[in-house]
């Protein structure tokens, strides 16, 4: 009496480290730094004695200017690492974390200089650099630093959640070919599995 071979186990995944969750938080994290940068950083008073009611309101895009190409940089980061290999998600987290420092650190230079980032904003409304002016930051600096530091804890994940990702390899498409028992392919076999998009190879 054959007794049959016990079936092998499956490693689950946590649910931090479904492909999924970690692709749409990447992307969701994305998303929100490009759209804060739509949105005003800094407040201008353009005349700080008040003879004049001129305020200016500057975006992100302007006051960080690296800021949204970081975030794109990011989310196309995010969206290749759905479909990447082992080596490959290493170089996508790499970047990942790189665009979220700086976008950590473009958005504290904002905060702490906040005149200074509005310099060339001003320049363009008024013509003249360098004058007076008061500058305030608003909420949408802090916004991106909280962003860009879960995206850099994205970043950190991807590599270690990737150990729970199935691959398909050549040689995994090649052991799906054969029949249940071990038995070679045939031609019918090896026309179903094209159908359903695989090597049978």
């Amino acid at each position: 009496m054959s007794t049959a071979s016990p079936a092998p186990s499956v490693r689950k995944s946590p649910r931090w480290a479904r492909k999924s969750t970690l692709v749409l938080a990447t992307t969701i994290l994305a998303l929100a730094v490009f759209g804060a940068t739509t949105q005003t950083w800094i407040e201008v008073r353009l005349d700080p004695a008040g003879a004049s009611n001129s305020d200016l309101h500057v975006q992100g895009s302007k006051a960080a200017t690296a800021v949204t190409a970081l975030a794109v940089a990011a989310l196309a980061g995010g969206l290749a690492a759905s479909i990447a290999g082992k080596i490959a998600r290493w170089i996508i987290a790499l970047l990942i974390a790189l665009s979220a420092a700086g976008i950590i650190l473009a958005a504290i230079t904002v905060m702490m200089d906040p005149l200074g980032a509005a310099q060339g904003a001003i320049a363009a409304a008024t013509g003249v650099s360098g004058g007076q002016a008061d500058a305030a930051v608003t909420v949408f600096p802090v916004f991106a630093i909280v962003a860009g530091s879960l995206l850099a804890i994205c970043a950190i994940a991807l590599p270690l959640a990737g150990r729970y990702w199935t691959s398909r390899t050549k040689y995994d498409a090649g052991v799906r070919g054969k029949k249940n028992g071990g038995e070679p392919v045939d031609e019918i076999d090896s026309w179903d599995s094209l159908s359903r998009g695989e090597d049978p190879t």
